[in-house]
């Protein structure tokens, strides 16, 4: 939770009860702290630490970019002043939340205290007025279970357009030469989502691997250990040794070029300079939340960022092909791949052996079978210049025997997602993880300009009731 830092600036209205919104801001400033929720608060900006003059603007904004916050949460303590929320929204440019606590009945003598309601009414006018993008989450009170889904629902949200924001892909070597699919605009992904891009090639990648096994340190130790507990090693001690040195030197240089996800270059290159394929090395960076994806698909790097900010960091990704229908289920597909997928997502211990699709036995993959649990399945991708992010839920089946990381997953209408898949702008590549994250997804892909969700098992109205609060 420490990664998204939260600016909490509650608003009042002056011709509205001051002493009811003092206890509002009060009683939801401590429900947030007991959350363990990073806030920046506007306590010391005035002696009521609400939005309510015009002469406190300069300040919340400077205070509020001082400390560096991720997204902005404006809660209507009484009817609020609209437009201050508007100016201060617009000048930080973040993800922001409206709410107000229900209204409480009228007073005996007819008299109203906050108000709340009416004034989130306003607020929204003035909003997109301003052009401010922003999450309604509809009125409840604290103690509902409504309000802490949405909170932290909005904070999930806030951290995948944080992640965009400010997102580095390391590109291990070019794409594999026959594989079209993995084309990307580079150029318009940094013009359109701030995206970047830094390449590195084989050479660079060998040259760190030989230097972590001369120095023979401890993340490499730690890393052999690793393997050695937790897979089934069907592979020689030297193929350990280079696959943990291939890991090391992935994060090595992921951390000097400021990048948060690797897309590399898994065949078949790699396996003339270094001896191994690096499927291993990608399951134990991907477990580490540094996400690996393979045949340099940088849609799907792009796509595992988004997926694993959606989860707050709490659950691990995995990249998969689809692949071929089930042999009985017409809903339901093969995901696999030659062995990337974390080891913390198997049944059992996988094997660590060579990939089965190759007539080569280079070392270097995983094999096994994935749990068993609902996931959500995304992908974010484009051509001709539109970007869209398909989305929706499966759940795994029983299905025949696989090589490699696999499981077979269940969905509403497979005829409806294959169309997609073929029809576009898809490719056979997708991110899975174990959690419901397409609320947030949805959401997020309203403050993301250019990216248009696409859902294959259901409609928008579902996802926008979940994030209203209903």
């Amino acid at each position: 939770m420490n990664k998204v830092r939260l600016g909490y600036i509650p608003t009042r209205r002056d011709i509205f009860s001051k002493e009811d919104a003092i206890k509002y801001k009060e009683l939801i400033l401590e429900k947030l702290k007991s959350w363990n929720i990073d806030i920046v608060d506007i306590e010391d900006i005035n002696e009521e630490g609400l939005l309510f003059d015009d002469n406190d603007i300069d300040k919340i904004v400077d205070k509020m970019v001082e400390n560096k916050v991720d997204a902005l949460f404006f809660p209507h303590c009484n009817f609020g002043t609209e437009y201050l929320v508007a100016m201060v929204a617009k000048r930080l440019n973040l993800p922001t939340l409206i709410w107000g606590p229900r209204d409480e009945e009228p007073l005996s003598d007819g008299a109203r205290l906050r108000d709340s309601q009416c004034g989130l009414f306003a607020t929204g006018k003035v909003l997109r007025r301003f052009s401010v993008k922003f999450t309604y989450l509809t009125m409840c009170r604290l103690k509902d279970k409504q309000f802490k889904e949405g909170v932290f629902r909005f904070l999930a949200t806030a951290n995948i357009v944080k992640e965009m924001r400010d997102l580095t892909i390391l590109q291990i070597s070019t794409r594999p030469a026959g594989f079209w699919t993995m084309m990307v605009n580079e150029g318009e992904l940094l013009e359109r989502f701030n995206v970047k891009i830094h390449p590195i090639d084989l050479s660079e990648i060998k040259e760190e691997m030989d230097r972590i096994k001369k120095e023979d340190g401890d993340a490499l130790h730690k890393t052999i250990v690793y393997l050695k507990e937790n897979t089934v090693v069907g592979i020689n001690d030297q193929a350990v040794k280079d696959v943990s040195a291939l890991k090391c030197s992935i994060k090595n240089l992921a951390d000097r070029y400021h990048c948060k996800a690797a897309a590399i270059q898994c065949w078949n290159a790699m396996q003339g300079v270094l001896g191994i394929f690096p499927c291993a090395a990608n399951a134990l960076l991907t477990d580490e939340r540094f996400p690996v994806t393979c045949e340099t698909d940088i849609h799907g790097a792009i796509t595992a960022i988004m997926a694993q900010a959606a989860s707050l960091e709490n659950n691990v990704t995995f990249f998969a092909d689809w692949t071929v229908p089930h042999p009985t289920n017409d809903n339901a597909e093969l995901l696999q791949h030659c062995g990337p997928w974390p080891i913390s997502l198997m049944k059992e211990k996988p094997k660590l052996g060579a990939p089965f699709a190759f007539h080569h036995s280079h070392p270097g993959s995983l094999h096994g079978e994935m749990k068993e649990g609902q996931v959500s399945i995304l992908r974010f991708d484009g051509d001709n210049g539109e970007y869209s992010m398909l989305m929706g839920e499966a759940h795994t089946v029983e299905g025949p025997f696989n090589q490699g990381t696999y499981v077979w997953i269940e969905v509403n209408n497979l005829k409806k997602l294959e169309d997609k898949l073929v029809k576009g702008p898809y490719v056979h590549h997708c991110v899975g993880i174990y959690e419901n994250i397409l609320p947030q997804i949805y959401d997020a892909c309203h403050y993301i300009d250019g990216l248009i969700p696409d859902l294959y098992d259901r409609d928008e109205e579902s996802l926008a009731a979940i994030i209203r609060g209903e």
